[in-house]
């Protein structure tokens, strides 16, 4: 048997053990579950980075995220890059644009490899700063491994868009906050930010999804920047806090 082969067929028998039902879970496997994903993930899988892999946390156009559990027994965030239907064109724009990254190619797979790493770097370096985003743990071709945002049984943290918000001034506070250690210290701009990239767990925010991120003398950086703001001032409208996107600027620029 084949190296690949064995990876499908371990990925494939882990995956029915751990019960994925429902023709929605077994659409989304077959879109996600290509052959070089499968043997990555059984690499991970035999490091000890991934004991168990559960149904999709989230789904989207360019990528899924699944519940797991690594060899220690601790839940972790399996986020899965979709070959055949990611933006190719808006990450190669997001990428040639950062001097960290010296990529010139239109191999499809190579630049997916290369966001996935991006946003592993991103996540990284939003850390360092005190930014609170998901603990980045390994990133190998199109498949990031991350600390899993949740209850000690398993259950995601909500998205802001869908949680019970007890105190939205200091959150929106919080957020800001987290906005200005990206942008002076980490030297980053989100560049995707609203309601459905930041969970709130123990009513504190945990800003997600920071692959599309890009460093502030990116070409895009400011159009970004505006655009994280806008966003921020609209969703916090709908929960009854008025913030001008000036007002948010100033804060984040120490204007």
């Amino acid at each position: 048997m084949s190296k690949i082969s064995k990876a499908d067929d371990d990925l494939q028998r882990m995956l029915s053990e751990k019960r994925i039902k429902g023709d929605e879970d077994r659409r989304v496997g077959s879109e996600v579950f290509d052959k070089i994903t499968l043997e990555t993930l059984y690499k991970l899988a035999k490091q000890g980075y991934l004991q168990i892999l559960n149904g999709a946390i989230s789904t989207g156009k360019e990528a899924n995220v699944f519940k797991g559990i690594d060899d220690h027994g601790t839940f972790v965030a399996v986020k899965i890059y979709r070959v055949t239907t990611s933006d190719f064109k808006k990450m190669q724009d997001y990428i040639q644009g950062d001097p960290r990254f010296n990529v010139r190619t239109n191999n499809k797979r190579q630049v997916i490899n290369t966001w996935v790493n991006k946003e592993y770097r991103n996540l990284k370096r939003a850390r360092e700063f005190g930014v609170k985003v998901p603990r980045p743990i390994i990133a190998k071709n199109n498949v990031l491994i991350m600390e899993f945002i949740g209850d000690e049984d398993g259950n995601p943290a909500p998205l802001m868009k869908n949680a019970e918000v007890s105190n939205p001034k200091l959150l929106l506070d919080n957020i800001i906050k987290y906005l200005k250690l990206l942008y002076k210290d980490a030297k980053l701009v989100h560049g995707d930010l609203s309601g459905f990239n930041i969970l709130i767990k123990d009513d504190e925010p945990v800003i997600i999804d920071i692959s599309q991120g890009v460093v502030v003398d990116h070409p895009l950086a400011e159009e970004l920047l505006n655009r994280d703001i806008g966003n921020l001032s609209k969703d916090f409208r709908k929960l009854g806090i008025v913030i001008s996107e000036d007002e948010i600027k100033s804060k984040i620029m120490d204007l």
